[in-house]
């Protein structure tokens, strides 16, 4: 039935399948306390389902098995910008359609030929990133990765640039040998943090994580993390970027066809000028549509603060007497900011 599985999953396009127990994960406890530490900021739903995340039979009752899968979404015409150009950065992994839709109807496909297989009293569920597993650490357990200081998974065979997928079924497959942890000595991705959040091998606070500030905190930007942003709009590479085992990524076939050449470095100020209609006829079906307007325009306001100069100052003027305050006062610190240097 393995067997079975992994050429179905290739044929859908997935990029690794291995298989492991749905016994809680080792790192439950870790976990545990990461939360007890507030270091999940905002986040609330990790605190909310916290039980079903450490034991994933309170998620299926009468799980026998988790199928861990991954995709590559290396893309080799990603560009990443210049701080001094006037062009935003986003996340190699926005740049594309959203990979819930592509990669579940994917999952869906994989999960009917493990209902077939395991017969009339099978039952699985299949989750991309939402499900309340840790899917890092059973993906490690599983053996598609490890891992690394800076709490991502790193795939031997694909690097970092990886989305992840799972299905838990009540079906019992032999579980496959877990991956060790190959960092050795390395701390390049904790030295590439631009705001410090990985505040040791294996800690990530995400309240200064730039990816947490651009995509999951609602309000406003903390001003002590404003200036490390740089012109980044949409999440943050930095601490994937500088991992050696990237040398190993290579393209996958799923995303590929899916990738977004407009969002590989977005012009500021055009995005500064979406009203509502626009912005979500520009971001429909991708990622970047969970920021809503408010919260992108108010990244791109910080990101304009720091690389804008006096061209870009008329379209913050417009901003900082936008409808919505959060717009309106990163425009005021953007106008600042830039006035500041002319000085």
């Amino acid at each position: 039935m393995k067997a079975a599985i992994r050429q179905r999953a290739a044929e859908l396009g997935f990029d690794d399948c291995r298989f492991t127990t749905a016994t809680p994960p080792a790192s439950a406890e870790k976990f545990q306390g990461w939360l007890a530490g507030k270091q999940n900021g905002e986040m609330a739903w990790l605190e909310r389902n916290a039980e079903k995340r450490i034991e994933p039979q309170k998620v299926l009752a009468e799980a026998k098995s988790v199928i861990a899968l991954a995709v590559s979404y290396q893309n080799s015409e990603a560009r990443i910008q210049k701080p001094e150009s006037q062009t935003g950065v986003v996340a190699r992994y926005a740049q594309f359609k959203d990979y819930h839709d592509v990669i579940g109807e994917k999952l869906k496909a994989l999960t009917a030929l493990v209902d077939e297989l395991g017969g009339a009293n099978t039952q699985s569920l299949w989750y991309v990133d939402t499900g309340p597993i840790l899917e890092r650490d059973l993906a490690q357990r599983a053996g598609i990765g490890f891992v690394g200081k800076h709490t991502n998974l790193i795939s031997r065979k694909l690097g970092n640039w990886i989305f992840l997928a799972e299905i838990l079924t009540t079906l019992e497959l032999e579980p496959d040998a877990p991956e060790k942890n190959h960092c050795g000595h390395c701390t390049r991705c904790i030295s590439a943090c631009p705001t410090n959040a990985i505040t040791a091998p294996f800690e990530l606070d995400a309240r200064k994580c730039i990816s947490y500030l651009t995509i999951e905190l609602k309000g406003a930007i903390p001003v002590e993390f404003r200036k490390a942003i740089g012109n980044r709009i949409y999440g943050c590479d930095d601490c994937l970027a500088a991992c050696p085992w990237n040398k190993f990524a290579r393209a996958g076939n799923l995303m590929k066809p899916h990738a977004r050449a407009d969002l590989a470095a977005p012009d500021l100020i055009e995005l500064l000028q979406l009203d509502d209609a626009g912005f979500k006829a520009r971001f429909a079906g991708t990622p970047m549509l969970r920021t809503k307007r408010r919260g992108l325009l108010r990244n791109v306001c910080v990101a304009l603060g720091n690389v804008g100069d006096k061209t870009t100052l008329p379209a913050l003027e417009k901003a900082a007497h936008d409808h919505e305050p959060l717009i309106a006062e990163h425009a005021r610190w953007a106008i600042a900011e830039i006035e500041t240097r002319r000085k």
